[in-house]
């Protein structure tokens, strides 16, 4: 006896509407990567060039001209120290928060949660001249501070769900056999929480390497991110297609790399507290 055939009108829809928008998210990351292969005149062609010789000479341009792996060491040390920072002040506010509950706990994440939603130009100007009096522009060390208090919000937040979800009778029983603070943080709470923290530093690293408004802002040469790498590649003369995508696919490589490798961890992060 035959199995019927579980190929319906409605799943035949929802495969080809899936297949459709993967290909317009994607359409844009394989154009870009298409473009870094071709020359300026095969970038600019009417009608755009599918099959054409691919060549690596932007690239050489790219690393010769703007000095890639110094704007990637930035990056780098940018994303990786602002998110570790960013760990180290979330992780006591959200166990205070999870924990110590008092009556004002809920609008105190909310008013966090809040200042996300204030566009960043907004506070631009106050942060530039503090970042120039404090001689924090184009450092390392500025652009740090920033990227943590950008992200510190989000941290504390999916921090606060995930302690929500360990049951608070394991610290008691912890407190009751005499663990002091310490030990029930760092041999209690710590291994109970650790897909938690790794969810939150693997998204702020993301949002951190992705940061570009504070990176082209508060740096240049010295301390600029692979963001102003990117941007010195548009110039009053136009914008050099070629090269441009070259720098872009540098700058994205590895950030999507991480990504495809910690996406479980990422999407757990995203989805904390979502389902009860």
């Amino acid at each position: 006896m035959s199995r019927p055939s579980t190929l319906t009108p409605v799943l035949l829809a929802r495969t080809a509407a899936a297949w459709l928008v993967t290909l317009v998210l994607f359409f844009p990351l394989g154009w870009l990567a298409l473009t870094a292969f071709k020359t300026e005149l095969q970038a600019i062609a009417v009608p755009p060039q599918v099959f054409f010789t691919p060549t690596l000479e932007n690239f050489h341009e790219v690393q010769e001209r703007s000095d890639y792996l110094h704007y990637a060491w930035n990056s780098v040390v940018t994303s990786v120290l602002s998110t570790l920072l960013g760990l180290l002040l979330a992780g006591p506010a959200a166990y205070a928060m999870a924990f110590f509950k008092g009556p004002r706990t809920k609008d105190i994440l909310m008013w966090m949660l809040s200042t996300k939603m204030m566009p960043a130009v907004g506070a631009l100007v106050p942060v530039y001249v503090m970042a120039q009096k404090t001689a924090l522009l184009d450092t390392q060390a500025g652009l740090i501070i920033v990227f943590t208090l950008s992200n510190l919000p989000i941290m504390v937040w999916m921090l606060y769900s995930g302690f929500r979800e360990i049951p608070p009778e394991i610290l008691e029983a912890s407190r009751m056999d005499g663990a002091t603070l310490w030990q029930e943080a760092t041999k209690v709470l710590l291994p109970l929480s650790l897909g938690s923290f790794a969810s939150t530093g693997l998204l702020c690293l993301v949002l951190s390497w992705n940061e570009a408004f504070w990176s082209l802002n508060l740096s240049a040469s010295n301390a600029g991110t692979l963001a102003a790498l990117i941007a010195q590649y548009s110039s009053p003369e136009g914008l050099f297609w070629a090269k441009l995508s070259a720098a872009s696919l540098l700058a994205i490589a590895p950030i999507v790399v991480f990504g495809w490798f910690s996406q479980k961890q990422l999407v757990q992060g995203l989805t904390f507290g979502a389902v009860k």
